[in-house]
């Protein structure tokens, strides 16, 4: 399986399936340490089923975050490549969490302009208005200020507004790579916490 780097669509459910992961091992490992201590004394008994339990606290957190996150699912690949279309002159991030601690909002497309932030999320659960002010605060807190940021939990306006704003950039053919990579790396740096 290749690693899909923060950023970019499939970066949700490469989560998930790690965590999936993680928790089955944790419980394999506590099963084969409790069927490990019948054959044996049993004192190794008593000592191999404290070591099954103590192996099952980590693995019920994971599963904890398995169920959590259940609903995650990363951007449609061919929307993805709609988006990535449309926006050749912006600089746009996939697959996104925006929040604090185990409140997180996935966010499938960032596009982000010079003078404007656009989200897009399919989450019915987002509150855009609060996702919009969280987003702010968060350019806000890294020196970006006056930014606006607009998000939209239709697809389709969402596509027709970074359209527009790809437009507006062929037009006034400014270099603002640089500084758009940056506001993008502060959205992907907040979740190096988190993985």
């Amino acid at each position: 399986m290749r690693k899909i780097e923060k950023g970019n669509p499939g970066y949700l459910d490469q989560i998930k399936k790690g965590e999936i992961i993680r928790t089955t091992v944790c419980f394999v490992i506590a099963a084969v340490l409790l069927c490990a201590g019948y054959d044996w004394v049993h004192t190794v008994l008593n000592l191999l089923s404290a070591a099954a339990v103590l192996v099952c606290i980590p693995a019920i957190m994971v599963l904890l975050d398995v169920i959590a996150h259940s609903s995650w699912s990363s951007i449609d690949q061919d929307k993805a490549k709609e988006i990535a279309s449309k926006t050749d002159l912006l600089t746009a991030c996939y697959d996104v969490l925006i929040g604090e601690g185990k409140q997180k909002t996935p966010v499938d497309c960032i596009v982000i302009s010079v003078h404007n932030v656009f989200v897009y999320t399919h989450y019915e659960k987002a509150d855009t208005e609060e996702l919009s002010g969280q987003i702010r605060s968060i350019l806000e807190q890294n020196g970006y200020t006056g930014i606006p940021v607009k998000v939209l939990d239709r697809y389709t306006p969402f596509l027709a507004r970074v359209e527009g704003l790809n437009n507006i950039a062929a037009v006034e053919r400014e270099d603002t790579k640089e500084r758009e990579e940056e506001i993008r790396r502060i959205f992907l740096d907040m979740q190096k916490s988190e993985r």
